[in-house]
């Protein structure tokens, strides 16, 4: 029970702590025979790693993967493939201060209630640093749709940053690659990078909302009632350290609307089937509706500050703690390719799980030619 391991056909199972030697992950029940190499996953892992602007934690980590197995000869084998991230920047000093103490806001005390032992060098197992793993999977999952389904696309990008939304009216997916926040609102981003500079200087940190979206998903990915596509994808997304809520299509804003305004109203058009809105996120009755796939999750400020915090240590005994370090001041920014990545990983396993019970088998609409 050692749960560390998500997915039902495209299993990824995530090892490692953020001080140790290296970081992995093994990928099982990858099909054979797709093309893959270190260099098709290393992009998706430049895009998280830390150290590319002043707004994230400037540890300096290449997160350079290798692949241990399960390719040969520049294909996947259908063998488990191994990945490796080695560690080289880690400062575990910084952490000598709160060995014995626990920082509010983080998973340290939970660790130590549960398990009666923890590892404080950059929260262990529950630091961020476990998410480069997920990142290399999901870049396993890329080439898998590549070569399965390559109608697939997957983007991501923030639409908040603390009490800072965009304004969806200027919403230009060109922007997204322009800024380091991947804000597809250019004045937003501005304001974001103001905001942010001036939590750095007060050694605080700030919250955001990320949406991840993927286009050109075949209808029928999903079942009732316990395998839900949104279901999956939810846990996927709450899976991620410091996210604490997601939501797919309107999300909590449909609990706002009226059936009318809330219902997708269809039509037949040239190419089939289309639809006038997207409320429910591409997802209906857990089952995908060939709509794009919308989900957003919300990531908290990061807990480990320079402000002092009030907490307690081993023996119970008031403290004051400050968390030294290099640490993101919105986490969210670089949650942006780990949200892609856990969109890829559960899209291809449903994908692979609904070739295996339908055959990719669909219902038909309109009187056959």
């Amino acid at each position: 029970m050692s749960l560390n391991t998500f997915g039902h056909l495209f299993r990824v199972t995530t090892w490692g702590e953020s001080h140790g030697p290296a970081i992995g992950c093994v990928v099982d029940g990858c099909p054979p025979g797709v093309p893959l190499s270190e260099a098709d996953l290393q992009p998706w892992l430049d895009r998280r790693k830390p150290g590319q602007s002043r707004f994230v934690t400037q540890r300096q980590e290449a997160d350079q993967v290798r692949i241990l197995s399960g390719v040969y000869q520049g294909v996947t084998t259908g063998t488990p493939i191994s990945l490796m991230i080695e560690n080289t920047d880690q400062r575990s000093k910084d952490y000598s201060n709160i060995a014995e103490a626990f920082r509010p806001g983080h998973a340290d005390i939970s660790y130590h209630l549960k398990y009666g032992v923890r590892d404080p060098r950059g929260g262990g197992r529950s630091s961020a640093r476990e998410t480069a793993s997920r990142v290399a999977a999901g870049g396993v999952a890329r080439a898998v749709l590549a070569a399965v389904a390559p109608e697939v696309r997957i983007s991501g990008y923030m639409v908040q940053l603390g009490k800072l939304a965009i304004d969806r009216s200027r919403f230009d997916a060109a922007e997204i690659e322009r800024n380091p926040f991947w804000c597809p609102d250019a004045v937003a981003a501005e304001a974001w990078a103001a905001h942010l500079d001036q939590l750095r200087k007060d050694h605080n940190s700030v919250g955001a909302v990320v949406e991840v979206v993927a286009e050109g998903v075949p209808a029928g990915l999903g079942a009732p009632l316990y395998g839900k596509l949104d279901q999956d994808l939810a846990g996927a997304m709450m899976s991620i350290n410091a996210v604490k809520g997601v939501e797919i299509g309107a999300g909590f804003a449909a609990a706002g609307l009226t059936g009318v305004e809330n219902a997708d109203e269809m039509e037949m058009g040239p190419q089939g089937l289309r639809f006038g809105s997207n409320h429910a996120g591409g997802i209906l009755g857990g089952i995908s509706t060939g709509q794009a796939v919308v989900c957003r999750f919300a990531v908290k400020p990061t807990s480990s500050i320079l402000t002092p915090r009030q907490s307690v240590n081993l023996a119970g005994e008031a403290v004051e703690v400050v968390t030294k370090g290099r640490h993101d001041p919105c986490v969210g920014i670089r949650a942006v390719p780990v949200g892609e990545a856990m969109m890829a990983c559960v899209i291809l396993d449903h994908w692979l799980l609904d070739r295996g019970q339908t055959g990719a088998q669909r219902g038909q609409l309109g009187r056959p030619a």
